[in-house]
């Protein structure tokens, strides 16, 4: 009852304030504009800036704060402003606009100001309240966005990048890093801010959002800043915090998958192939050999990285991934690298080691499968029948025999295959299955070939399916048994003193008939035959004679040249 009763003597002073033209008995306050949100109101003690024209009722202007282009600044309820704006003012939302007549008790009274105002005056002030705090206010903080994955956030020593939008408690804008598109970089806790942004800051996580109202004795106080930041203003950043290390930060390496074998870890020295996607702290992606198709090819622990991705490339596995978090002083410092990383910016690599190996590694062999009897094994000059298949040491299929359905012939130290795999094929049995690494140096080298990685280490699977012997380079025929005490008269087989290349022929191959001689393989028995005759054929008339076949001694005779036969 006693509300309601309030209510309707406040509705009747109104109205008669409005129909009596007497004089006023107090304040008259018309608020014509309210902001949607108002955090506080003006109470009696807080500090307050607003802009305001003062008007006589007959509408003649006395004052202007906005003709000065410098707001009012006082306190409100200790006698520094006059008793009806101190009145008129209270309640007041930053933003909010008033028209606020006061009459002349609560103004200049009988007296009046001057020349400008005369005595007994009603003065009329239209007023926006750009500011307002206390001297018992702090840092006011309200996070607007903040990531689940928070492992560290700010704390005092740390160096932090930051973009932020200033503005006055008006919405005013004073300064933004991203008009100028670059963060704010800088050391908390050392003096480099002012103290209300430093407090503002601390507890915030990379990727974190947080509006942070900052009063002026915690900013830049009485003398306030520039021409953009008035004396006794209260300060509003919109801040993202992009990154976030600290001086005496390491490498640190997490997510780790290893694989369930790993025979040897990296170590100085190794030439290693890697492939990474690299992001700022904050996410924004720089690089990717994904990107390329190509791995990154280095040797690790001998400077040809940064020094945070050397440390993080030893004890590796082939196959390992991990992510490594380098800060700035193990990257690219405070200059950055250019346009992608900016200065003093923590680097995050996601890297899967596809292989290393070391200048120094030999070929290796692992025969998964030998058969119980093993009488003969392959040699330098065996002429071998084999299936593989070949891969990178991720698993990658690169080649194999089965794509041509038949199995690879070649001739072993003839440099038909890569030295590696030629060594790997050695001392096979017929059925024996074997896995052959192959470091690049054995294999295709820096360049690589044709669908072969560079500096690539290959894995062979092979089976070996048939062989023949092969004979020392520079000969067509090896005797198996001992020569006969007269080799032409063998070879003359119908005894008439002389041998054409038919009888020859008959000869040598009743020889590989019976065990006793072995033609190089893998070509045209005939053709082989043929090309022996000519050798043994000295004086090129199609018939070899006894002489023909005595060892041939070069003019000097310090030297002789063995023949097959």
């Amino acid at each position: 009852m006693a509300v309601e009763f309030l209510v309707v003597v406040l509705s009747v002073l109104v109205v008669c304030v409005v129909c009596n033209p007497s004089p006023l008995e107090d304040v008259v306050i018309d608020r014509y504009y309210i902001p949607k949100v108002c955090p506080r109101e003006v109470q009696t003690g807080d500090h307050v800036r607003y802009h305001y024209n003062g008007t006589l009722t007959d509408g003649k202007q006395f004052d202007s704060s906005h003709e000065r282009g410098t707001p009012f600044s006082g306190l409100v309820g200790v006698g520094r402003l006059i008793s009806g704006m101190d009145r008129g003012i209270q309640g007041m939302c930053v933003n909010e606009r008033r028209n606020i007549t006061v009459p002349p008790h609560l103004a200049y009274g009988s007296l009046g100001a001057g020349s400008v105002i005369p005595p007994d005056a009603v003065l009329v002030f239209d007023v926006v309240l750009l500011d307002i705090w206390n001297k018992d206010d702090q840092v006011q903080i309200r996070t607007v966005f903040k990531p689940e994955d928070c492992k560290r956030t700010v704390q005092n020593s740390d160096f932090i990048r930051y973009h932020y939008n200033g503005t006055l408690l008006d919405g005013t804008p004073f300064e933004s890093s991203h008009s100028k598109q670059h963060t704010y970089d800088t050391y908390v806790g050392d003096g480099w801010l002012i103290k209300g942004m430093e407090e503002g800051l601390i507890g915030m996580c990379v990727g974190e959002r947080r509006n942070i109202i900052v009063p002026p004795f915690l900013g830049y106080g009485e003398k306030g800043h520039g021409t953009e930041i008035p004396p006794q203003a209260s300060l509003m950043f919109d801040v993202l915090l992009v990154d976030l290390h600290n001086p005496k930060d390491d490498v640190t390496i997490e997510n780790q998958v290893i694989p369930d074998l790993c025979k040897r870890k990296s170590v100085t020295g190794d030439y290693i192939r890697y492939h990474y996607n690299g992001t700022l702290l904050d996410g924004t992606f720089f690089d990717s050999s994904y990107s390329r198709n190509s791995t990154y090819n280095t040797y690790i622990g001998m400077g040809y990285v940064i020094p945070g991705m050397d440390k993080a490339l030893q004890g590796v596995c082939i196959g390992e991934k991990r992510r490594i978090t380098i800060p700035p002083h193990m990257a690219y410092g405070e200059s950055g690298a250019g346009e992608s990383i900016p200065g003093s910016a923590v680097l995050v690599f996601d890297i899967h080691v596809i292989d290393f190996h070391n200048p120094s590694d030999p070929v290796e062999i692992v025969s998964s499968f030998k058969p119980e009897e093993c009488n003969k094994t392959t040699r330098a000059n065996d002429l071998i029948k084999y299936h593989y298949n070949c891969s990178l040491l991720d698993g990658t299929h690169l080649f194999s025999s089965n794509d041509n359905e038949n199995p690879q012939v070649v001739f072993l130290g003839a440099n038909k295959v890569i030295d590696g795999l030629d060594e790997g094929l050695q001392g096979m049995c017929i059925g024996e299955r074997r896995v052959v690494i192959v470091p690049p140096h054995l294999g295709h080298g820096e360049t690589g070939a044709h669908g072969v990685p560079g500096s690539a280490v290959l894995l062979f699977e092979v089976e070996l399916v048939d062989f023949e012997e092969g004979v020392p380079d520079g000969y067509l025929f090896v005797w198996l048994s001992d020569l006969g005490e007269n080799l032409f008269e063998e070879m003359d087989l119908n005894k008439d003193g002389d041998v054409p290349l038919e009888e020859f022929n008959t000869f040598i191959k009743g020889l590989v008939a019976e065990g006793k001689g072995r033609l190089k393989p893998g070509q045209d028995a005939d053709q082989i035959i043929a090309d022996m005759f000519i050798n043994q054929d000295r004086n090129k008339d199609g018939h070899i004679v006894a002489e023909e076949l005595k060892l041939k001694v070069d003019e000097d005779a310090e030297r002789a040249r063995h023949e097959e036969l």
